[in-house]
């Protein structure tokens, strides 16, 4: 497809406006919205922030799960050149005041609840303390206030060197990283429109193409990936407030879902869902996954997403910096986590030493391209040690490219397992697990051991009315890794600690292994 011409967020929206009024842009709870429909709704949104002296440069925080005024915010703080910042929805209190204080969020537009989480009262105390102090106002966007900003007169031309930039800042996203306190990732509009339109070609997305996007908008696999990518192709978002494997399945069924945008975690609860069946699903074409390979697989043949690409990146990385091609064979999609986007470059160097690696070598993933300029807020103070001096972002993560210059993933440096001085990747065991038909979900970490220094400890849920037992998975696992890599003691549970967007939770998996562990030893 013809990459647009827009730079900037609020333009690229217009583009596709005034080329496709009446498509369909997002569906949610029983509504849709076109493209016309939604430009001109930014357009009263973003003629209300300016009037109520919201300008460019300012800071406009967001707290909401998905829905048709998290786009609306979100559009119209680009269209004025201001900076969103979109909060997650479980944040607690106190994580909120460091959100809200880091981002010096000025206005924060924010739904009154979500779950037990109370904002109108948890943001009132934050005030009444004298907190969050860069806060001037906030609008309840499913409270009275907001209708006066729905329905304001639309933004009007803006004055020369007002607008937006394509260079201007489009979001502020907080991620977690292996520090206690999430980092503040800026990320440029211009590089987020051609990244995700990049992701969505490696999709094979089209203006038909209707995605379901159950992963939070907040996210950067949901912000500056799903969102631009979809945008990008002039497609149509199904929109899921958040994800639930069964209204997910009636989304996918009534609409006659294309894509979607899975993870492990969802796709099997998808797959054990007990309204689950095949032709329900039918209608998958494509999409994008992270995983081992079985996960890749399992998208593929078992809920029917053929086409579907395997993707490797971060929030630095505008959420992904390969992709598969959708057209590769199937076995050579799960294999590796595909070729860099165009306007990317990889390099693979030595942990220690800096050095370049050759092809097929592990050693630590180095990016660059589009990627962030930096980190922000008080994270800023990490940039030294997370950037090199040409420009590549250093990613913590292992890998090695293929000569073909396709990416294979390994793991994350810190959460290799040092077993008797050698060290295991836990997705590869992960992967090996997770390749029999006995195993639905598969989570490995190491443990302190006195004689091997760690062991390796499995964390299975099985897959609905599959029979198996520790013993047998060693033996599946026996064929497939070398000695040293077999687990030590494998768990079967009925869940995994899991973020809200579906991602092992490494740190939690660790101490589940040193109890584990301790509760063996005499």
């Amino acid at each position: 497809m013809q990459a647009p011409y827009s730079r900037t967020a609020y333009d690229l929206l217009c583009e596709f406006a005034a080329k496709q009024p009446d498509h369909p842009l997002a569906f949610h709870a029983g509504e849709t919205v076109t493209y016309g429909a939604m430009a001109a709704r930014v357009a009263a949104v973003a003629g209300a922030m300016r009037a109520d002296g919201l300008t460019r440069g300012d800071i406009i925080g967001l707290l909401s799960n998905n829905r048709f005024e998290w786009l609306e915010v979100y559009f119209a703080a680009a269209a004025i050149g201001a900076t969103l910042a979109p909060f997650s929805t479980w944040s607690t209190l106190a994580e909120l005041e460091f959100l809200l204080d880091d981002s010096e969020v000025n206005t924060l537009f924010s739904i009154k609840s979500y779950g037990e989480n109370d904002y109108v009262a948890g943001i009132a105390a934050l005030q009444a303390a004298g907190r969050a102090t860069a806060l001037r106002r906030v609008v309840w966007i499913d409270g009275e206030d907001y209708a006066g900003f729905r329905h304001a007169d639309p933004l009007a031309r803006a004055a020369p060197g007002a607008g937006p930039s394509a260079t201007d800042i489009l979001v502020l996203l907080y991620t977690s990283g292996s520090s206690s306190r999430p980092k503040c990732v800026p990320l440029a509009q211009f590089a987020a429109i051609e990244n995700g339109f990049n992701i969505g070609e490696r999709q094979g997305l089209a203006p038909q193409d209707r995605v379901l996007v159950s992963i939070p908008l907040f996210w950067s696999y949901g912000a500056v990936n799903a969102l631009m990518a979809v945008v990008s192709h002039g497609a149509t978002m199904i929109l899921q407030s958040r994800f639930e494997p069964g209204g997910a399945l009636d989304l996918i069924e009534a609409h006659g879902v294309t894509a979607l945008y899975t993870l492990p975690a969802m796709t099997n609860a998808l797959l054990a869902h007990p309204a689950f069946k095949p032709e329900r699903t039918r209608t998958l074409r494509t999409g994008v996954t992270i995983g081992a390979p079985q996960d890749v697989m399992r998208a593929a043949r078992e809920l029917g997403a053929k086409a579907i690409c395997n993707i490797y990146g971060q929030t630095e990385s505008y959420g992904n910096c390969c992709v598969t091609p959708h057209d590769w064979p199937l076995e050579r999609r799960a294999a590796c986590q595909g070729p860099p986007l165009p306007g990317v470059n990889l390099r693979i160097v030595d942990p220690a030493s800096g050095a370049g690696l050759p092809p097929d070598t592990v050693g630590e993933i180095q990016v660059r391209g589009y990627l962030t300029p930096g980190y922000a807020g008080a994270s800023a103070a990490a940039n030294a040690q997370s950037f090199t001096e040409d420009g590549f972002f250093r990613t913590g993560d292992l890998g090695a490219l293929r000569p073909d210059g396709a990416l294979v993933y390994a793991g994350r440096s810190s959460e290799m397992i040092k077993r008797s001085g050698i060290n295991v990747s836990p997705a590869e065991v992960e992967e090996a697990l997770q390749q029999s038909d006995a195993v639905g979900l598969a989570g490995v970490a190491g443990a302190p051991d006195a004689d091997k220094g760690e062991i390796i400890v499995a964390f299975v849920i099985p897959r609905p009315g599959a029979a198996t037992d520790a013993a047998a998975l060693r033996q599946h696992c026996r064929a497939l890794l070398s000695s040293y890599k077999l687990p030590d003691k494998i768990v079967f549970r009925d869940d995994l600690p899991l973020t809200p967007t579906g991602k092992l939770m490494r740190r939690e998996l660790a101490a589940l292994a040193r109890t584990a562990a301790e509760g063996d030893r005499p």
